[in-house]
C-alpha cells in the first residue's frame, strides 16, 4: 500500500507529488501524481461528495449557459487532465466529504479509517481522481456527488464530519469554515466596531454576520444584491440594517453602506463576482479593515485602488484557515437558527 522509500521522499507539502518539470507547491502545480499508493505521512480518502467554490462554478456556468451537461464535462475533463480540480479562469476548486479509508504510518492528521470527514484543504491542491463519470451530477449546483480518491498530505487539515448534521450541510459549512473565525479576530480588535457583510444572505457572509455580532459589533450591514435575498437576510435576524445594491458599483454601494448607518470600521467582502474592490473601500472608514473572501478578488484592483483613493485601511486575504475554525463555524450553525436557515435553503 505504501510507495517505498527509494521513490520520492515524502514532503508534508505534498512536493513529492508535484509532477512539473519545475520545483512549484501542489496548488501551483500543472499536474499533480494521483497513484493510490501511499507515502508514510499521507492519508487516502474515498469521495463521496465535492463541494465546488462558488467563483468556480458560477463561472463554468457563465460559461456554458447553464448547460448542466457541458459544466459536467469540464469539470471531469480538469480533474482527469491535471489531477486535481482548479479552474483553469478562477484557480479556485473547492473542497470534499468522503471517508478515511487507509491512513500511512507517520501521518499526523489523526484520523482513522473509517472517519467520516470534510476536507479543509482546497481541491487545488488535492490530488483527486473520478471512478464514476460524476454520473450521479446533472452540473447544476455547486455539490458534486462522486465516487473516487483524494489524497491528503501531512500538511493538509480535515475535520470529522460531526453525527448531528446532514453531511451535506456539514460539508457546506465546513467548505467557508474560514470567513466567520477570521472575521471574530479582526472584529473584536474593536471596540464597538460596525461592521459590513457583503453578501450577507450567502454562506460565509451570513456566518460573518453571526460571528460579527457575538464579536462586539455595535451594527451590522448585510448588503444584497436583490430584493429576494434581503427578504431572507432580514427574516433571519442576522443584520441590524439590510441595503441592496450593486456591490460592482462603488458609489451605489458608498451610498447604501452610510445610509445604514456606516463607513464600517469593519468590511467583510464575500461575493463570487468580479469588481467589488473598490466599493468595499470607500465603504470602510479610515484605519478600518476589508477582508476579501471572494476568489474573484483582483487584488491589484483593491491594492491600486486603495492608493488612488488615499484610502487608509489594513485589507487582508481571507486565506480560509484559522486555528479551530471547522468547530467555531459549526458552533454557529447550531446556535443561530437564521445562519441554519440560510444554509438549508440552499441544499
Amino acid at each position: 500500500m505504501f510507495v517505498s522509500d527509494d521513490v520520492r521522499p515524502a514532503d508534508p507539502t505534498g512536493l513529492h507529488r508535484v509532477l512539473d518539470d519545475r520545483v512549484v507547491l501542489p496548488q501551483a502545480a500543472q499536474r499533480l501524481d494521483t497513484r493510490p499508493d501511499l507515502w508514510p505521512d499521507e492519508v487516502r480518502v474515498r469521495v463521496e461528495r465535492l463541494n465546488l467554490d462558488a467563483a468556480s462554478f458560477r463561472q463554468l456556468e457563465r460559461k456554458h449557459d447553464g448547460d448542466g451537461a457541458a459544466v459536467r464535462a469540464e469539470v471531469l475533463s480538469i480533474i482527469g487532465a491535471r489531477g486535481k480540480m482548479q479552474n483553469p479562469e478562477t484557480g479556485s476548486g473547492g473542497m470534499l466529504v468522503g471517508t478515511v479509508e487507509a491512513v500511512g504510518p507517520e501521518s499526523p492528521l489523526g484520523l482513522a479509517v473509517g472517519d467520516r470527514i470534510a476536507t479543509l484543504v482546497s481541491l487545488t491542491l488535492t490530488p483527486l481522481v473520478v471512478e464514476d463519470d460524476l454520473a450521479r451530477w446533472d452540473g447544476t449546483s455547486e455539490q458534486v456527488p462522486c465516487d473516487g480518491y483524494a489524497v491528503l498530505f501531512g500538511r493538509s487539515i480535515a475535520a470529522v464530519i460531526p453525527d448531528d448534521l446532514d453531511p451535506a450541510l456539514s460539508l457546506s459549512v465546513m467548505d467557508v469554515c474560514g470567513a466567520p473565525a477570521l472575521a471574530t479576530r479582526h472584529v473584536s480588535r474593536y471596540t464597538d466596531p460596525v461592521v459590513t457583510v457583503i453578501g450577507g444572505a450567502g454562506k460565509s457572509g451570513s456566518l460573518c454576520l453571526a460571528a460579527a455580532r457575538q464579536a462586539g459589533a455595535r451594527r451590522t450591514i448585510g448588503v444584497v444584491p436583490h430584493q429576494e435575498e434581503a427578504d431572507l437576510l432580514t427574516a433571519s435576524g442576522l443584520a441590524d440594517e439590510v441595503v441592496i445594491a450593486d456591490a460592482r458599483d462603488p458609489l451605489a454601494l458608498r451610498a447604501a453602506v452610510t445610509g445604514a448607518g456606516g463607513p464600517a470600521d469593519v468590511t467583510i467582502v464575500c461575493v463570487d463576482v468580479p469588481g467589488c474592490e473598490g466599493g468595499a473601500i470607500l465603504s470602510t472608514a479610515d484605519g478600518g479593515t476589508i477582508i476579501f473572501f471572494s476568489m474573484a478578488t483582483s487584488f491589484s484592483a483593491a491594492a491600486l485602488g486603495a492608493e488612488g483613493l488615499a484610502a487608509d485601511v489594513t485589507m487582508l486575504i481571507g486565506t480560509g484557515y484559522v486555528p479551530g475554525h471547522a468547530q467555531a463555524a459549526m458552533e454557529l450553525l447550531r446556535s443561530e437558527p437564521g445562519v441554519r436557515a440560510l444554509f438549508e435553503r440552499r441544499l
